[in-house]
């Protein structure tokens, strides 16, 4: 079974209705690890070394964060400025991330049909996740498409219950051995059809 390391990054978790049900589902899973940023760091201390060491532990990476302004929040940014340096993640001999995965989970306000070039936001989340992408490319990962919740605010309690059953099947299928090609092709992993209602 692979090792998931979800690194969690929400300021105002207390207040997020749908981040609080998804990482409660998934926060306890076998071989997954679960790491509140805000909680381990609220004094913006990152520490490199120890964060170094859980990500040579683990097999898949998720950056799992609300989509603030159409990035993260800015202690994930400040985790990746300061922990995926040269010479170790990227660069000459930075080679520590070679072939593990990664993905973003995220959650917006914004529905999905305001994500496009016709819509307010006038691009794509896939295209607001390029910097993500290619952090993940220099450091020679894998990168998926993200997992996507949207139009948070509107979500009925059926609906987002159906997204964090999605969700803890997401991770079980990324803790297999299956081909990252399974995963490829969608503009949103919650598409894929193993992770569709049957």
């Amino acid at each position: 079974m692979k090792k998931i390391l979800v690194l969690f990054s929400h300021p105002k978790f207390e207040k997020s209705r749908v981040n609080k049900a998804l990482v409660d589902h998934i926060k306890d899973m076998e071989g997954v690890t679960f790491r509140d940023l805000y909680e381990c760091y609220p004094s913006f201390h990152v520490d490199v070394e120890a964060e170094k060491e859980l990500l040579k532990a683990h097999d898949i990476i998720i950056w799992h964060h609300p989509f603030y302004w159409y990035s993260c929040p800015p202690l994930m940014k400040q985790w990746i400025d300061l922990v995926l340096e040269f010479g170790w993640a990227y660069g000459p001999n930075g080679n520590a991330l070679q072939s593990k995965t990664c993905l973003n989970v995220i959650t917006t306000g914004g529905a999905r049909e305001v994500y496009c070039s016709e819509g307010t936001n006038s691009f794509t989340v896939n295209q607001f996740l390029r910097p993500f992408e290619q952090t993940a490319n220099l450091c020679g990962m894998n990168y998926l498409p993200p997992f996507a919740v949207m139009g948070t605010h509107q979500l009925t309690e059926n609906q987002l219950n159906a997204y964090v059953t999605q969700y803890s099947q997401l991770i079980k299928l990324l803790q297999q051995n299956l081909a990252l090609s399974e995963f490829n092709g969608c503009f949103f992993l919650n598409d894929i059809p193993q992770l569709q209602p049957q």
